[in-house]
């Protein structure tokens, strides 16, 4: 029998808490009933993803957090799939024991993931915006620029917030420690967004159903998560399977399958902190899928 279903691209980056969110996506073989709708998942990196949510291009997409109010014209921000950490989070590390007030010094640069990520804008918040010198590298080349000597630190996000010391590195500051410190609300690193213009082809119902849907599916990952943590091995660039474990449990917790008061409250905080520090629009404009 023909499948007729409506096709959802649904864009997530290529690292395991995502994949595992998402597995019961990623084929029929999951046996998870996706609804109303198809869904095509699409993995790029989450700064791509970031630029190409500015022409629309995904029906629903992978955010920085900090980008959701950047396309609030676009995209309306589910209440699920949110990548939010207690305590944890992007890190700046370096060759030897530096401090943050070393970065702003003339001569050191700083490798960043890119200037539309989260991670860029608490770096920024920080250490002051426009305070520090920065160049844009892809995020899995972070770690060997700083080794190799060409940046004096490194931002990194993924799999690299695990595994810096191996490479020698040390920490120079963790910003989702910093950020709880700061503001007594765990980091929203990245949220899921829906096109708004779902409502114009498949009616005024469709977001909300993209949002149950997602909310499902992240559900039965749960339920399933022996075989959830073996696909997401395959996006853990050199993890081992506990380290992949940990790390899907630092950024998939309660907040992700709902975003709630709480979730609510730390994403309109990191968009209005931004926007006091000039890294981003005014959040009012944003809205969550209910």
């Amino acid at each position: 029998m023909v499948d007729d279903r409506p096709v959802l691209r649904i864009g997530h980056s290529p690292d395991p808490d995502d994949a595992f969110m998402w597995w019961p996506l990623s084929g029929a073989e999951t046996g998870f009933d996706t609804g109303r709708f198809r869904y095509e998942p699409v993995t790029d990196d989450i700064e791509s993803l970031n630029h190409r949510a500015e022409t629309g291009e995904l029906e629903i997409t992978a955010l920085s957090c900090v980008q959701a109010a950047r396309v609030a014209d676009r995209y309306a921000v589910t209440s699920c799939g949110a990548s939010i950490g207690q305590g944890c989070g992007p890190k700046i590390v370096a060759c030897e024991s530096l401090t943050p007030d070393d970065l702003r010094k003339p001569g050191a640069v700083l490798a960043v993931p890119g200037t539309r990520t989260t991670a860029f804008a608490v770096a920024s918040i920080l250490l002051g915006p426009g305070s520090f010198a920065h160049v844009e590298v892809p995020f899995d080349r972070i770690i060997g620029e700083v080794t190799a000597g060409r940046c004096t630190a490194g931002l990194i996000i993924h799999e690299g917030q695990l595994t810096f010391a191996r490479a020698g590195l040390h920490l120079v500051a963790d910003l989702g420690m910093w950020w709880s410190s700061h503001c007594g609300l765990p980091l929203p690193l990245g949220v899921n967004a829906v096109r708004r213009d779902l409502v114009l082809h498949h009616g005024d119902t469709a977001p909300a159903d993209v949002n149950e849907d997602l909310t499902r599916c992240l559900r039965f990952a749960m339920e399933h998560r022996e075989q959830a943590l073996a696909y997401a091995q395959q996006f853990a660039r050199d993890l081992e399977p506990p380290l992949v474990e940990q790390f899907v449990d630092m950024y998939v917790n309660r907040w992700t399958v709902d975003l709630g008061t709480v979730g609510r409250a730390a994403v309109r905080t990191l968009l209005r902190e931004s926007h006091r520090a000039g890294l981003g629009p005014d959040p009012e404009g944003l809205e969550f899928i209910e």
